[in-house]
């Protein structure tokens, strides 16, 4: 799911810290990654990437839903599009860093 957060009056760590989300790293493309675990074990869990442009923070979220299983091929076990749970979130973050 992605969305857009205009005029952001705060650095994105400190916006998303306050939504429950932690630092991981930044990205090759020049994103940062945030998680929030939802469970104790760390899945599961919503994952974002992160971009700003100016003073719009561009969003691209997903929920984890276990973590990714290797071998032969790599595996993702999550939510990306369409989701009540991820709609649900975007709205609580939104609400919380404008």
């Amino acid at each position: 799911m992605r969305f857009i957060i205009e005029n952001l009056s705060t650095n994105p760590a400190t916006a998303l810290r306050r939504a429950g989300y932690q630092y991981q790293h930044k990205t090759d493309q020049g994103e940062m990654s945030f998680v929030n675990p939802l469970a104790r074990a760390g899945y599961p869990r919503f994952h974002m990437y992160v971009k700003l442009d100016g003073r719009d923070l561009h969003v691209s979220f997903h929920l984890d839903q276990k973590k990714h299983t290797y071998g032969d091929n790599t595996r993702h076990h999550g939510e990306y599009e369409e989701s009540p749970a991820l709609d649900q979130e975007a709205q609580r973050i939104k609400s919380i860093v404008k």
